[in-house]
């Protein structure tokens, strides 16, 4: 739905759009390249897997997930600023393929609460980094911390 309604509508002037498409397939491609790295490791193992469909079915989604997602990424690219297209694709994809991973492949039922929150307040930090790294890019620091506080909250308010 969000290919085929809202992207031809909205895409041109929505920059969440086609970063979303972006960032949901591309959950799908890295949950297809895990499956595959398991299989090819069973395949080493002198396990048949290359007779299962989900082998297959597997390499399929890889290679149109990719180039759907190269796709939307270069239109995203072409609509809007480089400069606003990658943290917010990269915050986007980061928190679909955390999230497909803990549905899918259920990887945090082994970890500790306490790795579990560290592991989130990571992502947070990233979070709020790049945030602020792309806030206040245009912000020019001088030696005198009075002035760049009063300029900080001038181009907050302004």
């Amino acid at each position: 739905m969000l290919i085929f309604v809202v992207a031809p509508r909205k895409g041109q002037t929505n920059i969440l759009v086609y970063i979303s498409i972006c960032s949901v397939i591309g959950a799908f491609s890295v949950s297809s390249v895990k499956g595959l790295g398991i299989a090819i490791k069973e395949i080493l193992e002198q396990k048949p897997v290359y007779q299962h469909p989900l082998v297959y079915i597997l390499v399929g989604t890889l290679v149109l997930s990719v180039s759907t997602q190269i796709n939307y990424l270069n239109k995203a690219l072409d609509m809007f600023n480089t400069s606003l297209v990658t943290p917010i694709y990269y915050v986007c994809f980061t928190t679909t393929v955390v999230t497909c991973s803990i549905i899918l492949f259920k990887e945090w039922n082994s970890m500790d609460l306490g790795d579990i929150i560290g592991s989130l307040s990571g992502f947070l930090t990233i979070i709020i980094g790049i945030f602020l790294l792309h806030a206040f890019k245009s912000t020019n620091i001088t030696l005198n911390p009075v002035t760049d506080i009063l300029k900080l909250i001038k181009s907050i308010l302004l």
